[in-house]
């Protein structure tokens, strides 16, 4: 926190500690900070670092670890006649390679909304789990992605 706000002066000055103090703790003059003050110092150090480190998981996510879904819903799909497409509640864990993750990610920040997001996890089921990257079911034609009942994505 003192390197993030530059200087011992303003390093503690949300959570109102003094300079001395802050100085103190980083001479390793006080080792422990009494109960409260160690509360808000760990709030402070959430607020500031979490978005970052959220940033770079979901930058790793989306150019080399991918997404793991998993989800209870309704999934169905459009195929050619005779093929058993009727929709059926599914549990799957499925993990989403990172150009999938990526389109998530992008589309997420871009504002879209709930049905767009199903849209695009809809089309990263086709493509990995029904088709299992291309190796099956090339002439499915569409994805059904509803009734959800479960959905979590893991970094």
């Amino acid at each position: 926190m003192r390197k993030h706000s530059r200087g011992t002066d303003a390093a503690l000055a949300q959570p109102s500690v003094s300079q001395r103090t802050v100085e103190r703790y980083v001479k390793g003059q006080i080792k422990k900070p009494r109960p409260d003050l160690a509360a808000r110092l760990e709030r402070e150090v959430k607020k500031r670092w979490q978005p970052q480190i959220r940033a770079r998981a979901r930058q790793k996510a989306a150019t080399t670890g991918g997404l793991v879904l998993d989800t209870r819903a309704r999934l169905g799909y459009t195929a050619p006649i005779g093929s058993t497409d009727e929709d059926r509640v599914r549990h799957l864990t499925v993990a989403l390679p990172p150009q999938h993750a990526a389109r998530l990610f992008d589309a997420q920040e871009a504002g879209a909304g709930d049905r767009r997001l199903q849209e695009i996890t809809a089309e990263a089921l086709k493509e990995v789990y029904f088709q299992d990257g291309g190796r099956r079911a090339g002439s499915l034609e569409e994805v059904r992605f509803t009734d959800i009942e479960h959905l979590e994505f893991d970094l």
